[in-house]
């Protein structure tokens, strides 16, 4: 039976401590990122510089929309209402990397919410049914979709930034790690994805 979705958007567009900068009134470019550290310790210092390098050696700053960071050892990452990274990626910059720019693409939609449900409602036609749970979907149905648009704009930003060599990479591991099978459908259908993206005027600066 189809079901119909109700896309308000959920937990991943939560409620913010501040307003998003809008695409068309962000700077050429941003202040430095206020990183903040939930426990102060060894491997929270080190993630901190570790985002530090990898901002000043890879080209991002049209993709940032919130300049608050934090650093948690204890949290999985997640965007609002303030962006969380954890720890774990010491050992690889690229999946840092992606992550902190999937969760600044959480920031980019969650500005432009009206387009966002728009192309949500698209894709549920174009796949009626997306697994919900981890490890190969999101916490629920909206979830899902949603993340697909979000998995998409990651990917393409990160092909953008580091090579499509690299982007493919990271996402081969992330289809094997989490939201699997999300970062799949990307892999499989970026061109449809992008269309659906394109069509609904969700493209960000420089993409």
């Amino acid at each position: 039976m189809r079901v119909i979705l109700m896309l308000s958007v959920g937990l991943t567009l939560a409620c913010q401590t501040s307003p998003p900068v809008a695409p068309s009134e962000r700077r050429t470019a941003s202040p430095p990122l206020e990183i903040t550290l939930a426990n102060d310790s060894v491997p929270e210092q080190k993630t901190r510089e570790q985002l530090r390098r990898l901002l000043e050696k890879f080209e991002v700053d049209p993709w940032i929309y919130t300049n608050t960071v934090r650093v948690n050892e204890r949290s999985i990452p997640h965007s609002h209402p303030v962006l969380t990274l954890h720890t774990r990626h010491l050992d690889n910059d690229m999946h840092l990397l992606s992550t902190f720019i999937h969760e600044q693409m959480h920031w980019f939609l969650d500005a432009n919410r009206t387009k966002t449900e728009r192309a949500m409602a698209a894709l549920h036609g174009l796949y009626p049914t997306l697994p919900t749970g981890f490890p190969e979907g999101a916490v629920d149905v909206e979830s899902s979709y949603l993340h697909l648009l979000v998995n998409y704009l990651e990917y393409a930003a990160l092909q953008n930034t580091a090579g499509k060599e690299t982007a493919r990479s990271v996402f081969d591991f992330w289809a094997n790690d989490h939201y699997r099978a999300l970062y799949r459908i990307v892999l499989k259908d970026e061109a449809l994805i992008r269309e659906v993206v394109a069509q609904h005027g969700l493209m960000p600066a420089g993409l």
